[in-house]
């Protein structure tokens, strides 16, 4: 989710979801030690429970980069061992690191020895010609060891060589009973306090509610990107709590002072709504609502008054299909 879960679209999403945890965008553990933290880990504080994801290999590295998020304010440090990216692997983190569970091990003790907060792990269940029965395991066994405290699993092997990032979303095949045979084992082994979340390729809530008969959770990662009405169903569908508002119309206006905010301090519309342009998917006026977005939206004076000129497109849209059906029920 590289450029896409930033500090506004998870400002934006949590107006969407009381209860969903939020993952940043993958930061570098040397990023965090020596680069802008402020830029890097900035967040508001709406966004909790938020947790950063951290890439890297050096557990020294990882240690220093932990305590800066903890101290920072963050709920969870994540480790990424699933990002397939060539830039990744040049910097020996990320999927590559499903071939070495020890050094694995060794990241998320430095870490643990480090914060009191929980340090999870994310990773694909194995990469190139790894066999996932066996990989998955082998890294599971060692960052329990070591003190993990989840797991959260992307049900695909990450082909390093031969695919792109992008294919790599979507070729390898899915393999949700691997991720389900590893929870289950953990329960065999009396370790069910250590939660197993999955990700990959669910779309739906009614998908996800079907993955936690086997799994402790579920990411939802482009789904929730693409199709930010998902996230307003998130509250009373998987936590049995109301959503924090009726509908994406009150959802926008609420979020409203957020980017008024951030217009005061010189940021532009753009910065923000080009996370929501996914809003209002499949509803009449969506195409209207996206157009005029992505054309006035851009413009460096655009303020509020664009955004709520879009959303007009989407109510006067279902307007005159609700004006038609009363004709033809007349």
């Amino acid at each position: 989710m590289m450029d896409w879960t930033d500090r506004h679209c998870r400002a934006f999403h949590r107006t969407l979801s009381s209860h969903a945890r939020l993952y940043t965008e993958m930061v570098t553990a040397n990023a965090v030690i020596f680069g802008d933290r402020e830029r890097l880990l900035g967040f508001s504080d709406v966004e909790h429970p938020l947790a950063v994801q951290l890439g890297g290999s050096e557990p020294e590295a990882l240690a220093k980069a932990a305590r800066i998020c903890a101290d920072w304010g963050y709920d969870e440090i994540n480790l990424n061992v699933g990002c397939p990216s060539d830039r990744v692997q040049g910097g020996n983190f990320g999927a590559c690191l499903m071939r070495d569970p020890a050094l694995v091990a060794r990241c998320v003790a430095a870490m643990k020895a480090e914060v009191a907060i929980p340090v999870t792990v994310k990773c694909r269940i194995g990469v190139d010609e790894q066999d996932p029965e066996t990989a998955l395991d082998a890294l599971a066994d060692a960052v329990l060891a070591a003190g993990v405290d989840g797991l959260i699993v992307h049900a695909r092997k990450a082909w390093l060589q031969g695919l792109s990032p992008k294919e790599n979303r979507d070729v390898p095949p899915l393999d949700y009973g691997r991720v389900h045979r590893l929870k289950q084992r953990l329960l065999d082994q009396r370790l069910p306090d250590v939660p197993v979340s999955i990700n990959g390729g669910i779309l739906t809530l009614e998908e996800a509610q079907a993955q936690l008969a086997y799994v402790d959770g579920v990411m939802l990662g482009r789904a929730a990107y693409q199709n930010p009405d998902l996230l307003l169903a998130v509250d009373p569908v998987l936590f049995g709590e109301p959503a924090p508002h009726a509908d994406g119309f009150a959802a926008v206006e609420a979020f409203e002072p957020y980017i008024a905010a951030h217009r005061a301090t010189g940021g532009r519309l753009h910065d923000v709504t080009r996370h929501m342009l996914g809003l209002f998917t499949g509803r009449p006026g969506a195409r209207a609502y996206r157009r005029h977005l992505a054309t006035e939206g851009v413009k460096p004076e655009a303020g509020l008054p664009v955004l709520r000129a879009a959303v007009d497109e989407v109510r006067r849209a279902e307007a005159r299909r609700a004006a038609g059906r009363a004709a033809l029920v007349a």
